[in-house]
């Protein structure tokens, strides 16, 4: 399998392409995204794409969109039905929606139950994340004593996003009472995948969500929901407090690239064929899971 890390559909109008995801204006009210097989890490892509991963994003993400209670941006799952001339490119309908056209807002909203990743190195350093105190000697990937809210300002593509506190959200937002209902609805949605996973064996460490708004100042969920791009997958029959967990998600490539001593800046170094390859494993393992619930 090739794969797709570039898209050009002629008969739209491309407005941005991200890390992930292009982005195709239909008309003043919808979107079409698309969800290549780029990767990055710490906000750099890669040149190597992950066979197939984009198709796979679209599917968890479909299915989340499907089952969470709050408005989310989705229109169609199958655009094809809705715009004919996607026929002519049948590589890209098993991975583009078709969605609600909203005015993005721009930080990452992240809910952790345990601690890792940047939030584990801010805490060695502070013993604190995103403004919030946590106790002493805490271990690496343990489990905290209820989930925390540590949003991120979204940063351009190639720099690193940077952990803010909330007060930074609500300055960034504009609205105390947006900012609030973003921080509530990361933070539950968090809580209610996690319970639904734990029973499957998976740990669902944390995850980001991204938040747009209408015209009349309604909040949705959008951009992708609960992949392992977003959000960090642990196997739950080996999690031990102290040790990197075994994941299903992108930590994979984020630990070869440590291990090589990357400075985390452009270009990105060449990914392995090992590395590509366990990473689709990876990819599909937790795909299976969550289709399944």
């Amino acid at each position: 399998m090739v794969a797709v890390t570039e898209t050009n559909i002629l008969e739209l109008k491309k407005l941005f392409s991200g890390k992930v995801r292009d982005v195709y204006e239909v008309d003043e009210g919808k979107l079409l995204i698309v969800a290549t097989d780029r990767i990055s890490a710490f906000d750099v892509v890669f040149n190597e794409g992950i066979p197939g991963k984009g198709e796979i994003l679209t599917r968890i993400s479909n299915k989340w969109f499907s089952m969470v209670k709050y408005p989310h941006h989705i229109l169609s799952t199958e655009p094809d039905k809705e715009l004919e001339f996607i026929k002519k490119y049948p590589e890209l309908i098993t991975r583009s929606v078709l969605v609600k056209r909203l005015k993005r807002v721009d930080v990452e909203c992240v809910s952790r139950g345990y601690l890792f990743g940047s939030a584990y190195k801010d805490y060695e350093k502070t013993g604190t994340v995103c403004g919030i105190k946590l106790p002493p000697g805490l271990k690496l990937a343990e489990k905290l004593s209820e989930p925390i809210f540590t949003p991120a300002k979204k940063a351009e593509l190639g720099m690193h996003d940077e952990n803010i506190d909330f007060e930074t959200v609500v300055k960034i937002v504009g609205d105390r009472t947006i900012a609030e209902r973003m921080r509530d609805i990361t933070l539950d949605v968090y809580k209610w995948a996690h319970d639904l996973l734990v029973e499957k064996g998976i740990i669902l460490a944390d995850t980001k969500l991204e938040f747009g708004l209408d015209e009349d100042g309604n909040l949705y969920i959008i951009d992708e929901l609960l992949t392992p791009d977003s959000s960090r997958f642990w196997d739950a029959s080996t999690y031990i407090p102290g040790e990197s967990p075994v994941n299903f998600d992108k930590q994979f490539v984020r630990d070869y690239v440590e291990s090589i001593n990357w400075d985390k800046k452009p270009p990105a170094p060449p990914l392995p064929r090992d590395v590509i390859e366990k990473t689709v494993e990876r990819y599909k393992a937790i795909e299976r899971i969550i289709l399944s619930l």
